[in-house]
């Protein structure tokens, strides 16, 4: 039998140019991001009505385990294109993963300032094994990226975080490939809220393909927020957030007035759940088969809100953004689940323990 040669993905920028700020090829910075899957639901019947279409965006499927790649591919590529030779970021520790990953893969230096002890250790593992220099601050998120903002302006290094333009550029192609893979845009798009880039990128990108007449409707834009952690929502900045859900663990989002744009234009809401509501989510989405970081769940946790309202409708398709792939945080994975249990090595003992 003869192997058949398929057409290699080449990554969000190659794919979809045309609707991307331009990049000159030799500086792209790719490792071939995006084109993640689009899984439906099947095993939770007994929470929703069999009219209604749930889809999961994995983005934990991304090459460093996280949507933030997308966006990451034309915060670096645009970087080095403009000849900067290092970039930097404050992070709750997926940005800090794919910054340390592009600027290696494209032969930049990356700083990073994260929150001392706010961070999942399989997230911090990336940036350092990537060889980011890595500054732990005795302080939160939105501490860490007012200190990030100063150095790029002071120092010839290029600030990485979701306020660099290109970053949701990259990430609003999300919202291409769940179009392209359902062949219409959904009725409402559930979306985890932290520093609320994701939720503005996903409204641009579906806006630019009922613009260009790729698709001729919108989904309703429905962000969530976890409850510890709900500036949006209680209408001011969260001086100290707590949340199990540490990638939205982020009290000032530096996109908070584009995202409350995305939820009014798109007649959508910007809600919370509790820590009890994700866990709830993650476990539920794990007997899927799917493994994501406590913070995706909260798009889940969104859904299952909202149908306890009783907004949805028979035939509504529902998307729901999963953020990042559960390994990203383990010690939550394990702290969330029956524990092993440990046996002598005999047949007979193990089969009792079975349950056969």
């Amino acid at each position: 039998m003869q192997a058949t040669k398929t057409r290699n993905w080449n990554g969000v920028i190659r794919e979809f140019q045309e609707f991307l700020p331009k990049v000159k090829d030799d500086s792209v910075v790719t490792l071939r991001e995006g084109n993640t899957p689009l899984i439906e639901v099947l095993t939770m019947g007994e929470l929703f009505e069999r009219g209604l279409k749930i889809f999961l965006k994995y983005e934990g499927l991304n090459p460093t385990g996280s949507f933030k790649d997308r966006g990451m591919t034309m915060a670096v590529s645009k970087a080095k294109e403009e000849g900067s030779h290092a970039v930097i970021c404050a992070s709750t520790g997926n940005t800090s993963a794919a910054a340390a990953a592009y600027a290696a893969r494209g032969g930049l230096r990356a700083y990073v300032l994260i929150p001392e002890g706010k961070i999942a250790l399989g997230k911090l593992s990336q940036a350092m094994m990537h060889g980011a220099k890595v500054v732990q601050i005795q302080g939160n998120f939105d501490e860490a990226l007012i200190i990030v903002k100063e150095v790029s302006m002071m120092y010839p290094v290029t600030l990485v975080n979701s306020i660099n333009p290109y970053r949701l550029e990259g990430q609003k192609t999300a919202a291409f490939e769940v179009c392209n893979h359902l062949g219409f845009a959904p009725t409402y798009h559930f979306l985890p809220v932290g520093n609320a880039g994701n939720i503005t990128a996903y409204w641009r990108g579906y806006k630019e393909f009922k613009e260009r007449g790729v698709t001729d409707s919108l989904p309703k834009m429905m962000g969530f927020e976890a409850e510890g952690s709900a500036p949006i929502v209680r209408g001011h900045p969260i001086k100290n957030p707590e949340t199990i859900a540490s990638a939205i663990r982020i009290g000032n989002p530096s996109s908070w007035e584009n995202a409350v744009k995305a939820k009014d234009e798109s007649g959508g809401i910007i809600d919370m759940v509790s820590d009890d509501e994700i866990i709830y989510a993650y476990k539920l989405l794990a007997r899927e088969g799917v493994f994501c970081e406590p913070a995706s769940a909260a798009s889940l946790a969104g859904v299952i809100k909202m149908h306890k309202k009783g907004i949805f409708k028979n035939g509504d398709t529902i998307v729901c953004t999963l953020t990042g792939h559960g390994l990203k945080d383990p010690d939550t994975a394990i702290k969330s689940s029956d524990k092993p249990i440990t046996a002598e090595p005999e047949l007979g003992k193990v089969v009792e323990l079975l349950g056969f």
